[in-house]
């Protein structure tokens, strides 16, 4: 699928602000790629839509996942975790994409899971270090971002964690158990 054709799609289904995150997102995803020998189209598409559900309406997510045989444990959480298996169902059923790494980018792109695909690692790296993100460690995060993947995984799920620690937010299961697995690596 052509990339005017997505961001086209995307658009009118997001803030300004959003939508320049996500040009940020795509533009790190395929620098990503490219360094770590990753699939560049893939990379692409799941950075161009990893973000098109951020902005919908919590009670549809819901309904999405209730009516369509999504995880029933979704069903409680908010739109930051709804919104990448949303992105993936509406990519699948809406745009006709079937590969299972590209959808699997944008499902786990905010939480993580264990045994992260290469993409998947390079889309949920990217979306937290694209050049408009400014927050306290990010210039660290790009830094081993471009020396390794894994060690970049690892920083990358660290800081989440501890940003939801801190604030004294829930985290998502897989979430912990993506940096429990990151935390056991050999690196």
């Amino acid at each position: 699928m052509e990339r005017e054709h997505l961001l086209d799609y995307i658009r009118p289904r997001m803030p300004e602000k959003r939508y320049i995150h996500t040009l940020g997102v795509m533009e790190t995803a395929i620098a990503l790629a490219n360094r770590y020998g990753e699939d560049v189209k893939k990379a692409e598409m799941a950075a161009i839509l990893h973000d098109v559900a951020k902005f919908e309406d919590e009670e549809g997510m819901r309904d999405i996942v209730r009516h369509n045989g999504l995880d029933e444990h979704l069903i409680p959480w908010g739109a930051e975790i709804l919104h990448g298996p949303i992105a993936a169902y509406r990519a699948q059923h809406e745009l006709g994409i079937q590969d299972e790494d590209v959808l699997n980018a944008m499902r786990y792109h905010t939480t993580g899971r264990v045994n992260m695909s290469k993409l998947e690692q390079i889309i949920y790296i990217a979306d937290m270090i694209e050049p408009n993100r400014k927050f306290n460690g990010v210039e660290a995060l790009r830094e081993v971002a471009n020396e390794d993947l894994t060690k970049a995984m690892r920083a990358c799920i660290y800081h989440s964690v501890k940003f939801l620690v801190d604030t004294e937010q829930t985290i998502y299961p897989l979430s912990i158990e993506c940096y429990n697995h990151y935390l056991g690596e050999e690196l």
